[in-house]
């Protein structure tokens, strides 16, 4: 541009304001001979001499080359349209003019020898809109232009949506390019559009704007009059945020298609007063070099100025031929574009978050039965639901992944996806990587339904086949609440693995499709505690089954057990004799925690804590059951009978509760269909929990209470009741050991049942401390303390102990006749 201060850039922009306007009017008054096109078919060299279209009734499509006209010939086989810049039209745009006269126009995109010469197997379609911005413009934005490009392609393309398309377009044409096609990557309607879309070949368009916008938007302001309008001349300041964030969107759209994009650049200046009849007024690139092109992106240097790449003199112009060629690389190279497209969208994705587990052991029985389930090939006519239930630590997660990667060896062309549903959110970031993965438009959005794209995307036949593992499906809120489960996603060729705890969940999510994991086999539990080993650990082979009975095989435990055995040395038999010492330490060995990269990091590897999910989840959802289990964990492990539990409101509610301790494996249903066992370790940590929430004292007592109401004195008519409640008493009495308040009640019910049953050791010992106490409590003369004399002298009759036992007695009489007298009938029974 000609150095001026400002004054005079001000005098010469309203000269060439004047200037402009005075030769628009006069272009839009004379009549444009339409010339003669060089080698042009006869039909379109008569289109050229009918009356010129209006930019209002003129259609936006329009076909200039329709592609071979002998039948012998291939037909048609990519699209090329073409799109025009600012400030310029389809009539005039690509057609160049000789200024003496002497040679006819030459159209490079429709003459024979041209464009058509070069790829005759195209049909060559330019677009049209409304591009003025000087005089009579529209109030139009380029993301609008870019929509309208799109729309009016697809229907004009209605019978041949699948034909591969080549763009061509320049200046501000190459960013209406740029907006459709994101237009329709985030439009389901129109994304099939970027997929056949093999080429683009951008001539001088302003990727990063133009260094002339500030004078054309000067123009523009001066120009009002005339109809002028900035709208498209404000979207062009060079480096603006608006165009630079489309330009990136644009990138990772070109990225992820694969898509071929040439960018030509000016070599020259541009003669703006020229253009206006004052040569040399205003010089300058309208887009540099920077601005023309994309780092990473092809780019050609054309021997013109801006205003002359998109004309060429004829088929031997230096411009055309880099231009044609360029297009012709595009036309040949489509077949192994779209190939590589295809192949990328049936490529089968694996996210797993751990790696293959080398130490990985045993069932083979549930593998077999999971892979016959879970392939999405099994039902043709449904997307596949199953789920491994099982007590936490059981091996679930370990099982599912190690039936993930032989679904990924067995069937490569089967997507792999993995979700964690501890939680919403852990549910939800999953989805978003999938999506990520996936290339699922909006995904990235803040506002975006993550879930819902995903479950879109998977539903479509396009995703191909998939099976997704939902881990650690346990609480079943999340999925009734259609918090999750409306986002599941459905696919015939789809499938779906749930590992949870939780029995009802594996019911309701799977329609029943159940596969329970069981405690390890003797012989694979023995394999998994003796990986990372030494021989000399496990040489003990009864010490070391003893040590796996004790873990009750589960895997959980007996990989906690061998990582402390291995950073300890310690022995399986030594680390047993530990385990049995007391519940103290047993506690304090099973809330180790532990390495374990097949474990998520946010979660607690040790047993002692691997079930407080569970258990805070029947608090929340299932108080009765919440009520048995904290009951339950005082009493003795094996056979439980369910007419010892508190009562519910109703017989349905208990049993409800039951159902759920049961579907959380808590408790192990026996033989007898009125009693149960609960799990040794669950028994444990439910203990080891409520000592740690400061609730052992509370339930305990509880606990006591209960047992001492609900155990019966023991008679030979009820010995059917007071031998199954026995273990169970003697389990709670054991709480009382450091209690100065001991319950008597119960210890002498369950004395007196020791007694029945002759195992008069066990009696003596309950006799003593129901003496003890209530000689503490009652007083010595109190006829409770005097009977529970007589017993326990009783007892130590039946034992031999005759001298004890007399002594004992004599205490009794003395007593008896101070208190109740010597003709007394209890006073004659002891004499």
């Amino acid at each position: 541009m000609i150095d001026l201060k400002p004054a005079g850039q001000l005098f010469v922009l309203a000269c060439a304001a004047i200037i402009s306007y005075l030769w628009l009017r006069y272009k839009h008054i004379r009549s444009v001979p339409a010339g003669t096109v060089h080698n042009a078919p006869r039909e379109a060299a008569a289109s050229e001499t009918s009356p010129r279209h209006t930019s209002a009734n003129r259609p936006p499509l329009e076909i200039l080359y329709h592609g071979p006209t002998n039948a012998a010939e291939e037909p048609v086989k990519v699209d090329i349209v073409a799109v025009h810049g600012l400030g310029s039209n389809v009539d005039w745009s690509w057609t160049w003019q000789d200024k003496s006269g002497r040679r006819p126009p030459v159209h490079w995109l429709k003459d024979l020898d041209m464009l058509p010469a070069v790829v005759p197997n195209t049909r060559v379609t330019v677009y049209s809109y409304e591009s003025r911005w000087h005089a009579n413009a529209p109030k139009t934005r380029l993301e609008l232009c870019g929509e309208a490009l799109v729309r009016s392609l697809h229907h004009f393309r209605s019978q041949t949506l699948d034909r591969p398309i080549i763009f061509v377009a320049h200046s501000l044409g190459g960013l209406v390019v740029l907006h459709g096609l994101l237009y329709t990557d985030r439009t389901e309607e129109f994304n099939y559009l970027p997929r056949n879309t093999v080429g683009f070949a951008a001539l001088g368009t302003p990727f990063r704007g133009s260094t002339m916008q500030s004078l054309a938007e000067k123009v523009a302001w001066l120009m009002t009059l005339a109809g002028s309008h900035d709208g498209i001349i404000r979207e062009l300041e060079q480096d603006n945020k608006h165009i630079t964030d489309k330009v990136h969107a644009f990138s990772q759209l070109r990225n992820k298609m694969d898509l071929p994009i040439c960018c030509f650049i000016e070599l020259y200046n541009s003669d703006y007063g020229k253009r206006f009849g004052i040569p040399g007024l205003v010089r300058g690139m309208v887009v540099d070099e920077e601005s023309a092109h994309i780092p990473g992106w092809d780019r050609v240097g054309l021997n013109a100025d801006h205003f002359k790449l998109n004309k060429f003199s004829g088929p031997s112009d230096g411009s055309f031929i880099a231009v044609s060629n360029e297009i012709r690389k595009m036309f040949v190279g489509r077949g192994s574009v779209l190939k590589r497209r295809k192949s990328d969208t049936e490529k089968s994705h694996f996210m797993v978050p751990f790696g293959c587990n080398k130490n990985f052991v045993g069932r083979e029985s549930i593998l077999q039965q999971l892979l016959e389930k879970i392939s999405p090939s099994t039902d043709q006519d449904d997307c596949q639901r199953t789920a491994l239930e099982g007590l936490g630590g059981i091996g679930k997660t370990q099982i599912a992944l190690e039936a993930a990667y032989q679904v990924r060896d067995k069937h490569p062309d089967c997507s792999v996806f993995w979700v964690p549903a501890v939680d919403a959110t852990s549910f939800e970031n999953a989805y978003r990587d999938i999506g990520c993965q996936l290339g699922v438009k909006g995904i990235e959005d803040d506002k975006a339904d993550v879930k819902m794209l995903v479950k879109v995307a998977l539903s479509h036949e396009s995703a191909g086949s998939w099976l997704m593992i939902v881990d650690n499906a346990d609480d079943l809120k999340l999925f009734a609440d259609a918090t999750l489960s409306d986002h599941l996603p459905f696919s015939r060729n789809g499938s779906i693995l749930f590992t949870t705890r939780n029995h009802e969940a594996a019911v309701r999510l799977s329609q029943n499709n159940i596969t329970t994991v069981a405690k390890m086999e003797n012989d694979e539990a023995t394999d998994l505690l003796r990986a990372g080993l030494k021989e000399n650990q496990i040489h003990n082979a009864e010490g070391t089954a003893r040590l796996l009975e004790f873990l009750t095989n589960l895997p959980l435990a007996i990989k906690q057990a061998s990582a402390y055995m291995a950073r300890t040395d310690m022995s399986a038999s030594k680390y047993l004799q530990h385990c049995q010492s007391s519940d103290k330490t047993m506690v304090k060995l099973l809330s180790q925690d532990f390495e374990d990269r097949d474990r998520y990091k946010n979660i607690n590897n040790p047993v002692a804590t691997t079930w407080l999910i569970s258990f805070n989840h029947i608090t929340r959802d299932y108080p009765l059951a919440a009520r048995y289990l904290r009951f339950i964990c005082y009493l003795a492990e094996k056979d439980v009978p369910i007419s010892l539990l508190p009562p519910g409101e109703n017989k349905l509610e208990a049993d409800e509760a039951i159902g759920i301790l049961k579907g959380y494996a808590f408790v192990i249903e026996r033989n007898e269909l009125d009693s149960f066992d609960i799990h040794r370790l669950v028994r444990l940590a439910m203990r080891n929990w409520l000592q740690t929430n400061g609730e052992w004292q509370e339930w305990a007592m509880d606990a006591i209470q209960h047992l001492t109401d609900k155990y019966p004195f023991p008679k030979h008519e009820n010995r059917d009741i007071w031998m199954r409640y026995l273990p169970h008493g003697q389990t709670v009495l054991q709480l009382q050991e450091n209690s100065a308040n001991k319950e008597t009640g119960l210890l002498f019910n369950v004395a007196e049942s020791y007694f029945m049953l002759g195992k008069y050791n066990e009696a003596e010992q309950m006799y003593r401390q129901t003496l003890e106490v209530r000689e503490r409590v009652l007083g010595r003369e109190h006829p409770s303390t005097l009977g529970s004399m007589n017993n326990l002298a009783d007892v130590l009759g039946n034992q031999g102990k005759y001298e004890e036992a007399e002594q004992m007695h004599r205490q009794e009489l003395e007593l008896c006749e101070r208190v109740l007298g010597r003709e007394h009938p209890d006073t004659l029974k002891v004499r």
